[in-house]
């Protein structure tokens, strides 16, 4: 069986669980452990994602916004590696 070939400390997230699962030990709704292998059978995962993704989305853009405006204005610091790794063009 794959679960025991696995090295303790591994992860399976089942995304068919609430259909039965990819995977023999999946229980709809529960996070097992079998043989040191952690086994997570949430049928509402991806539900539960798109409020995590845009919550890291928009703390990023914050962030962004807050090193590239100072007082008001866009500053072009290219010394932050930030500004470097997304200024595509300067001065028109």
């Amino acid at each position: 069986d794959t679960v025991e070939n696995l090295k303790p400390g591994s992860v399976i997230v089942d995304l068919a669980a609430s259909t039965g699962g990819n995977c023999a030990y999946t229980e709809n709704n529960k996070t097992i452990v079998k043989n040191g292998v952690t086994i997570m059978g949430n049928s509402d995962l991806a539900d539960e994602l798109p409020g995590v993704a845009s919550t890291l989305y928009s703390n990023n853009v914050i962030n962004f916004l807050q090193v590239l405006i100072k007082d008001g204005a866009v500053v072009l610091n290219e010394e932050n590696d930030i500004i470097k790794s997304v200024l595509i063009s300067k001065a028109n």
